[in-house]
């Protein structure tokens, strides 16, 4: 048979790859043929009208949206996240076969439905797959927004990087005004003074800094986006931009994203005349959401929603002199817990913000223990290899790169044959490592970059040290529970021996 194939996760680094290699060998294992649409952070290569056209059936293996998905319309279609066609790539091809033989209709999803009176001519598809739970939903949904928020992240955290090196930690409080080291700083009053007064350092922290303050409203507008396809874009924009006016930050963003994506679910199944349905989607629907989401923003849960945040932010600023490394150990747990997912950006975007406002400690720390659990669990894979299969031993040669890149990623293929032994081992190795970088005092200028941008990291031996306790400490808590429910004689539940290969 001949298959089609769509990946793509939030970051589009690690698993919208990983998910493409494990299907393209589970096809060629089984004596299919399959061409894989990687949608990923570097872009893709589109697959052809012909390649469609020839497919006996289609598997989307995304966490996220799957752009032009109109273009697979009748075929048998196989929907799962990413980490079922990393962990299963061989039983997402089983179930297409089974679909083309059985020539079934490509699946519903949710979200597509039009109404009677809606405007003619393809929509973007919905974003989660037919008959995914709620928590499901909720998760691609946030998943979204995460990965178009990742590009501003990016290129804001990069430049507010050079910019430190350029110009000290002080060029934000002279940018900015405020107070530095006890010297008081009047900012720069017009953007045209803006070179003249601060230099080349200034400007670049200007420019990644307005990219840092479009996070939240990005985060919204495309979570609204998955949600409700292209009319939701507008009132969550709208309501991301008044979460951050209010001071309800990233909070304010997942809410404001989550009710302007439902206000238009809402209006788009109204049943309108045939001549006012050509201006729904365009003018009418963006218009009366974005009044609906923006009064319930500044009069309802706007305050609320500023006070929590702004309480959880003071408790992990107050965190302070001796308690410090608590803090550094939750971020920690929180990097680990799901490698990637919802828990691991909000400690993500603590740090973010950390580093917006100058402190470059939290970030350090946030960096580290997310570089630790793919370093700790391709140690493990060293120390104690029959413990592991043929496919986990690979998978850990490529955690060393993937750990020293700060892609946590790189730990999921271990997570998802063992999440019971693996989560909290890596858990506890991370806010090992967390702990110790605050306690050791190490900052980070950068957001991103792993053990590449150590140039930017301040006492960077008690760095690595930081990192490579918490790897040990990972790797020892795994091997211990490698132990629990092994045989008298030694060998391990799943031997690595006699255990077929399985794709990664």
């Amino acid at each position: 048979m001949r298959f089609v194939a769509v990946t793509s996760c939030p970051t589009g680094i690690a698993h919208t790859y990983m998910a493409a290699e494990s299907l393209e060998q589970a096809a060629k294992a089984a004596g299919h043929e399959i061409a894989v649409e990687t949608q990923g952070a570097a872009g893709s290569a589109p697959l052809t009208a012909q390649q469609i056209a020839e497919a006996d059936a289609v598997v989307f293996a995304a966490d996220v949206d799957v752009r032009d998905r109109e273009r697979f319309a009748g075929k048998p279609t196989v929907t799962a996240g990413v980490k079922a066609a990393i962990n299963d790539g061989a039983g997402l091809i089983a179930e297409a076969s089974r679909a083309a033989e059985s020539a079934e209709p490509a699946e519903s999803v949710a979200g597509e439905e039009t109404p009677a009176g809606a405007a003619p001519g393809p929509e973007l598809a919905g974003k989660v797959e037919g008959g995914a739970g709620a928590g499901t939903r909720v998760r691609q949904w946030l998943m979204t927004g995460v990965s178009y928020m990742i590009p501003f992240v990016a290129a804001g955290g990069i430049l507010i990087a050079i910019a430190f090196m350029i110009g000290g930690a002080e060029i934000a409080a002279i940018v900015d005004g405020g107070e530095y080291r006890g010297v008081q700083y009047e900012g720069v009053a017009e953007l045209s003074d803006l070179f003249g007064q601060a230099g080349i350092a200034g400007v670049l922290f200007k420019i990644g800094s307005t990219a840092f303050e479009m996070l939240v409203p990005i985060l919204s507008g495309f979570i609204a986006f998955g949600m409700a396809d292209r009319p939701g874009i507008a009132p969550g924009v709208v309501g991301g931009l008044l979460a951050s006016a209010i001071g309800a930050g990233f909070l304010g963003g997942l809410v404001s994203g989550l009710l302007a994506g439902a206000v238009v679910m809402g209006l788009k199944r109204l049943r309108v005349p045939r001549g006012v349905a050509g201006v729904m989607p365009v003018v009418v629907i963006p218009l009366i959401a974005t009044l609906v989401v923006g009064l319930l923003m500044i009069v309802v849960v706007g305050e609320p929603i500023a006070a929590v945040q702004t309480g959880m932010t003071d408790w992990l600023s107050g965190l302070s002199g001796g308690a410090a490394w608590l803090l550094g150990g939750l971020l920690g747990l929180m990097m680990a817990f799901d490698m990637g997912g919802p828990v691991n950006k909000v400690a993500y975007t603590f740090g973010l913000a950390a580093l917006a406002s100058g402190d470059t400690l939290i970030m350090a720390a946030v960096m580290a223990a997310g570089m630790t659990p793919p370093l700790g669990l391709a140690l493990a894979t060293v120390v104690r290899a029959r413990l592991f299969t043929r496919a986990e031993r690979q998978a850990g040669q490529a955690g060393w790169l993937l750990g020293l890149s700060f892609i946590t990623e790189g730990a999921i293929p271990f997570a998802a044959a063992d999440p019971f032994r693996v989560i909290p081992s890596v858990m506890v190795g991370s806010a090992t490592t967390g702990a110790l970088a605050v306690a050791f005092g190490t900052t980070s200028l950068a957001p991103h970059g792993g053990i590449w941008v150590v140039g930017l990291i301040g006492s960077p031996l008690l760095y690595l040290l930081a990192i490579a306790a918490g790897t040990a400490v990972t790797c020892g808590c795994l091997l211990v529970a490698k132990n629990i429910g092994r045989n008298r004689t030694g060998t391990a539940t799943t031997s690595a021996a006699t255990a077929e290969p399985v794709t990664v």
